[in-house]
């Protein structure tokens, strides 16, 4: 997607020569427009699809999934908790993830009142990194006999292997914005 890949170049910035930082357009600061469009190009990549609901993790995610939500006639989006919370029951699907950027582990945990058996669930994230989140979350749809029909990423570091860690659990992933490595403390895009 262009308009994203434009948006990277312009305002991201890398640390560390292996963390994009997007805070001031998507994980922190969030360009709604920008949303807008991104929202429209996930429902255009799943239009052959029927959803019934939109799944993420908190927080990144929530922003994003709440906007194609909108693309998809307003579907319900639910998100896995990684904090402990007086407001969810105890009785949850749970599965441990381990942040790639954060090096810590979190107990996600999405409340069985939420995923139903035989629904269509469309996983909305951020980033794709080595593929952990993604994994916790499909574990999740599975335990509760939902169907995760797709994972669409914002964007994905193509080098870390996430994508084939999803793809061999065969489940589909549309990426709007790939990257093939950093140079010179540049985004270096891949073509797709």
């Amino acid at each position: 997607m262009k308009l994203l890949k434009d948006k990277i170049i312009e305002c991201g910035k890398i640390t560390d020569g292996r963390i994009l930082r997007v805070e001031n357009f998507i994980n922190h600061q969030m360009d709604i427009k920008l949303f807008n469009e991104m929202g429209k190009e996930f429902k255009n990549r799943f239009s052959d699809t029927k959803i019934d609901k939109i799944l993420t993790i908190e927080t990144s995610g929530i922003g994003i999934a709440a906007i194609v939500a909108q693309h998809f006639d307003c579907i319900p989006v639910v998100f896995a908790r990684k904090f402990p919370s007086a407001i969810i029951s105890e009785d949850t699907y749970n599965y441990e993830v381990h942040s790639f950027t954060k090096n810590i582990t979190h107990m996600v945990r999405v409340d069985k009142e939420f995923l139903k058996e035989g629904e269509n669930i469309l996983i909305i994230d951020d980033f794709l990194a080595s593929g952990a989140a993604a994994v916790g979350l499909i574990n999740i749809v599975r335990q509760a006999k939902a169907n995760p029909i797709g994972m669409g990423i914002i964007i994905e570091k193509g080098f870390q292997g996430g994508r084939k860690v999803i793809e061999d659990l065969g489940v589909r992933v549309e990426s709007l914005a790939i990257i093939d490595h950093f140079e010179d403390g540049k985004v270096v895009f891949k073509d797709r």
